[in-house]
């Protein structure tokens, strides 16, 4: 079975995160399931990057904690995270650079005597460091010159040819000593066709998939590349992606594409997200739907940029002053994120209001395999729900003479006419207001608009919340709690522990705002033992569902030092 762990690591500006994209690539296309994570500092130069994946036979959707394949492009790389290595682990480093202590498998590849000898540029070890590890884990290279050619096409022959040369020199330099080779990557016949995604590119994927023709964001890690991979889509999809100057001009300008009658979407982080905080009351008060995608990192303030945390819940639980409804949504893969996402912009529409789908750094920067069957089926069976909507070729569905943009529904869902249908108009701006939107101040209006508004949480609680999925055996007495991202490394630990004889369970919320109160408490069994797992110091989860159901979880696994939850630490835990 294969199974192993393989990092690169290396000082920034040396193509780390590139290298280690390529590899699940080339993994991927070999017929295996990978699961990646990058480490890097918030500097704009400098620092140490780690790029490092999980391959293996079976799907997964964590780390390992041993490193079985280390590959360093300095000193530093090997200093940081020789913890990790066993007597098994291959260590690949240049021997004119330094010689690691220890007892491992090493393998001295001249990176710097090759570049030196090809007249290549220093960035260029990146290159012979991976055709090297393709041949330390007896994977063909071809692979990986077909993506040297999709690469360099554009440049030319003689540039492909110039960049194939590197890779060859450190693959056939390991592979011609057959005891630094292992078939741990040997290519797999027929195998299923797998797409490499981040979560990042599985919302912006699921956002075309969803008809979204709006995206506004301003670059803030770790949410930045949605911009950058729409902006790249727009053409193709007829989508306007706009980097504005601020997050206040982001989230206001997306609330105006969606007055005006298309899916919109914005994009940010914990800052970011605060700036737009007062847009997201507005957004409640007129009932403009609004997706927002928020990546968390580790605050308070600027905090550790490039590091993971799951800081923001009861942030984007509470955004916005005053009393209105939004809907949050928390996926804990990629898969999920594709779902979610979809889920997202349908509710936006038919409830008229903020729909938060919450990443973090691990979700959002990690790569994934996911079938692509999964998103072809996805695309196939997504139906796009606009709700109570009005556009101009809808105007005969007005039933009244008088237009009422706020009416009192039973739903609390009132018919939406996009502007610009003629004979029919309506006032919107930031204030209270009757039923045809002019502004108020009586007392009376001003209830029967909150009580509304309100309405809308009953409906969606009635008809599209989702209780968590259930993971493990249900006789278990003791039970795993949790949300997000910290799912892979959850199931893990099942694994892990059904083996030492310890049957877990597991409750993996994706739909943790609003919450039945009623059908979640029943989850709960009071003989039971559950253990709250979180990315947080707080228990911020925890915390919001003893003020949604009264249910309080004492145990508590929590992490929050800007790495992820290990499987390791929650079976150390038990």
């Amino acid at each position: 079975m294969t199974d192993f762990n393989w990092m690169i690591g290396g000082e920034a500006g040396f193509g780390i995160m590139t290298t280690g994209v390529v590899f699940s690539k080339i993994a991927s296309r070999l017929g295996y399931h990978i699961f990646d994570y990058v480490e890097y500092p918030s500097l704009i130069r400098g620092g140490h990057n780690a790029y490092e994946i999980h391959v293996s036979d079976m799907e997964i959707t964590h780390l390992k904690p041993v490193i079985d394949v280390l590959v360093c492009l300095n000193k530093e790389t090997f200093d940081k995270h020789r913890s990790r290595l066993t007597k098994d682990s291959v260590v690949v480093f240049d021997g004119d650079e330094f010689t690691p202590d220890g007892d491992y498998k090493k393998i001295s590849v001249p990176f710097k005597k090759t570049v030196a000898d090809l007249k290549g540029q220093a960035v260029m070890k990146n290159t012979i460091a991976l055709g090297a590890s393709l041949a330390v884990v007896g994977a063909p290279i071809d692979e990986l010159l077909k993506i040297i050619e999709e690469q360099f096409a554009r440049k030319g022959e003689t540039v492909v040819s110039f960049n194939k040369q590197f890779a060859k020199s450190g693959y056939d330099f390991v592979a011609k000593n057959p005891s630094s080779v292992n078939k741990w990557l040997t290519k797999k016949e027929n195998a299923e066709v797998q797409m490499v995604l981040t979560g990042n590119e599985a919302f912006s994927l699921s956002a075309v998939i969803s008809d979204c023709r709006f995206y506004c964001a301003y670059p803030m890690t770790p949410s930045s590349t949605v911009l950058t991979v729409l902006a790249s889509w727009q053409a193709k999809n007829n989508m306007v992606v706009r980097h504005a100057e601020d997050e206040i001009s982001v989230i206001n300008t997306a609330l105006g594409a969606s007055f005006a009658g298309v899916r919109s979407a914005v994009g940010t982080s914990g800052g970011g997200f605060a700036l737009m905080v007062e847009a997201v009351s507005l957004a409640g008060v007129t009932e403009t739907p609004i997706v927002v995608f928020l990546a968390q990192r580790p605050g308070p303030a600027t905090g550790m940029p490039t590091w993971t945390e799951q800081g923001d819940l009861l942030f984007a639980v509470h955004a916005g002053h005053g009393e209105f409804p939004k809907i949050v949504l928390t996926p804990g893969t990629t898969e999920e994120m594709i779902e979610l996402t979809g889920k997202a912009f349908n509710l936006a529409d038919v409830y008229q209001l903020p729909v938060i789908v919450m990443s973090d750094m691990y979700l959002s920067e990690g790569h994934k395999s996911v079938s692509k069957k999964f998103v072809d089926d996805f695309i196939k069976n997504y139906k796009v729900n606009r709700g109570k909507t009005i556009s101009q070729d809808q105007k005969s569905n007005i039933k009244d003479q008088k237009y009422l943009r706020y009416k009192l529904t039973d739903d609390g869902v009132s018919p939406r006419l996009i502007p610009g249908v003629p004979g029919y108009y309506f006032q919107a701006n930031s204030y209270e207001h009757i039923e045809d939107g002019h502004t108020t101040e009586e007392a009376q209006p001003r209830i029967d608009q909150v009580n509304k508004r309100q309405k809308k949480w009953l409906t969606y609680l009635s008809q599209e919340f989702k209780l968590p999925e259930f993971y493990g055996d249900s006789q278990a007495s003791t039970v795993f709690v949790s949300w997000g991202t910290n799912k892979g490394a959850i199931l893990e630990a099942q694994k892990q522990l059904l083996v030492k004889g310890v049957k877990t369970g597991f409750w993996h919320f994706t739909h943790v705002y609003p919450m039945d109160r009623e059908k979640v408490k029943n989850l709960f069994k009071k003989e039971s033992r559950y253990i709250l797992i979180e990315n947080n110091s707080w228990g911020q989860f925890g915390r919001l569902l003893a003020a949604e159901t009264g249910i309080t979880l004492e145990e508590k696994i929590l992490r929050y030092d800007g790495r992820p939850i290990t499987a390791e630490e929650i079976v150390k835990k038990i």
